[in-house]
């Protein structure tokens, strides 16, 4: 059931999104370290420049988790406020 309300009452799967970040952030400092060691410093520009656009990412991800349910709203919160008028 839609209430109208969705785009306030989101919720966001932060939990997922910050073990998709630690993917991310492990290939990138293995792309920074190959990279250099292989020579390429322009590739391993771009992967250290990646790799502290995770780490940011990560530290966002970490910061909203640990603010509570305002942000992170557990299983007893519903997605959604119930219509005040249930069809009949």
């Amino acid at each position: 059931m839609r209430t109208g309300s969705e785009p306030r009452t989101a919720r966001s799967a932060l939990r997922v999104r910050f073990w998709l970040s630690v993917w991310g952030l492990v290939w990138a400092i293995f792309g920074t370290v190959a990279f250099a060691l292989a020579g390429r410093p322009g590739w391993a520009i771009a992967c250290g420049v990646l790799w502290l656009v995770v780490t940011v990412d990560m530290m966002m991800i970490l910061r909203h988790i640990r603010q509570g349910p305002h942000y992170q709203p557990g299983r007893d919160i519903p997605p959604y406020r119930p219509p005040e008028n249930p069809p009949p």
